[in-house]
């Protein structure tokens, strides 16, 4: 249809790989063309008519169709081709319930699949019921469907109460981390990026990494220590994908929210796809989508040595690789463990720059505070005093009220606290404007 992200092929071998990822196996594919689906069954009479004759004459029990349906064009076409039909959004669920592994995870899952369902319950009569296993039926699937609606939605009202206390808990985390200083950096990209593979070279963490969609579900936190000592917190985040469903960006709410109150976003291109440019175009769209757009934003494109002899060393230059150089974008290979300095020296640098440089003198009675000055500002210059240690460098943003007792100059100082105070006046209508 009019308004694609891309060409057919592209849209069906990205539906073929999220089909592999749920394991089934693609038999064969269909394509139309046209301006809007059709009210009835989704694809016109005569492709309808070929859709038949494709599912009697082969070895298909399922179709898949690259596109959220409604309840009725769903129904009308299971109907038609007497074989069970699933949608885009159906497909990505039933990924998500078998890479789930936390109980927040499940529960996000869940809650989506139920809202998803719902409203297919109606006019069905008994026939969800009871869900047999195939796509689709994990999570709530696996137990009796409750033929009363009512109870449905008091589950989806139970999951919905639940996902709010993770919501809590969370904020009350990233309150935690914004009292110690900890900066929170956050990878985003398409699924299937090299996020998860990133994060294990510059943590040393356990992520679990796969070649296949969606393999990360549930983010992980490591901490990165950057060249000039500075801590910082990198998380890996869930990916994203074209026609990304509204019952999954809502159900996901919280894990999005840790976007939010990122520092800076780093966002991984794999260089190798052929629709790289159209991928890079989707996830800022997103990224738009969630309010994230005007996030420090520094990019990581993955994968250069696959563009490169088996032999090579190095990490090429944009130049080699026919792209303009830019201080925004860093060449990486999480693979090999290329350009993973230079990735750090640029986040350092980002960083930074959304730092206030001061200049504090700590008693050496308060040795603590110099020790949170090296390890979550940035040290430029350090000298001992009869009346203690002074320290000029770069803080952030959270630590300015820590140290604004100790700033060198008094009327810095009283500007700092009332800022401080200022703040924590303004800071309800602060949440309830990102809400």
């Amino acid at each position: 249809m009019p308004g694609a992200p891309w060409d057919l092929d592209a849209s069906l071998n990205e539906l073929a790989a999220l089909a592999e990822s749920a394991g089934l196996v693609v038999v064969d594919r269909v394509t139309q063309r046209g301006t809007a689906p059709h009210p009835a069954h989704y694809v016109g009479s005569g492709k309808l008519a070929e859709l038949q004759a494709r599912v009697a004459a082969g070895d298909c029990d399922l179709v898949v169709v690259d596109d959220e349906l409604t309840p009725r064009a769903q129904h009308a076409l299971e109907q038609a081709l007497a074989v069970r039909v699933v949608d885009r959004t159906l497909l990505i669920l039933d990924i998500f319930a078998r890479r789930a592994r936390s109980a927040e995870g499940r529960a996000q899952v869940e809650l989506a699949q139920y809202q998803y369902l719902l409203p297919r319950l109606v006019g069905r009569g008994t026939e969800l019921s009871r869900l047999g296993g195939g796509i689709g039926t994990r999570g709530p699937g696996e137990t009796q469907l409750e033929q009363d609606r009512r109870r449905i939605r008091a589950r989806i009202q139970r999951l919905q109460r639940a996902i709010e206390e993770i919501r809590r808990d969370r904020a009350a985390h990233r309150q935690l981390r914004r009292r110690q200083g900890l900066p929170l950096v956050a990878l985003v990209g398409y699924t299937n990026v090299g996020k998860s593979t990133l994060l294990n070279a510059l943590t040393r963490a356990d992520a679990y990494a796969a070649d296949a969609l969606f393999a990360t579900l549930d983010p992980l936190t490591r901490r990165l220590r950057l060249p000039k000592g500075q801590e910082v917190l990198l998380s890996d985040t869930v990916g994203l994908i074209a026609k990304l469903p509204t019952t999954v960006v809502a159900a996901f709410r919280a894990t999005l929210e840790e976007l939010q109150e990122a520092d800076l976003l780093v966002h991984v291109v794999d260089l190798t796809h052929p629709y790289a440019a159209e991928q890079n175009a989707i996830v800022h769209g997103l990224l738009g989508e969630l309010g994230l757009a005007d996030k420090p934003l520094l990019t990581a494109i993955n994968k250069v040595d696959m563009l490169l002899p088996p032999d090579a060393t190095t990490v090429p230059t944009p130049a080699e690789l026919g792209l303009p150089a830019s201080l925004d974008t860093v060449l990486v290979s999480a693979r090999r463990g290329w350009g993973l300095a230079e990735l750090c020296a640029r986040i350092e640098a980002a960083l930074a720059a959304t730092m206030s440089t001061v200049e504090v003198l700590v008693p050496y009675s308060e040795g603590r505070l110099v020790d949170l000055f090296r390890r979550r500002g940035r040290v430029l210059a350090e000298r001992h005093e009869a009346a203690g240690t002074v320290l000029r460098g770069q803080l952030p943003s959270a630590l300015r009220g820590v140290f604004a007792p100790y700033l060198r100059h008094g009327a810095a100082a009283r500007a700092a606290r009332g800022g401080r105070v200022s703040r924590r006046a303004t800071g309800t209508g602060r949440a309830t404007a990102l809400r």
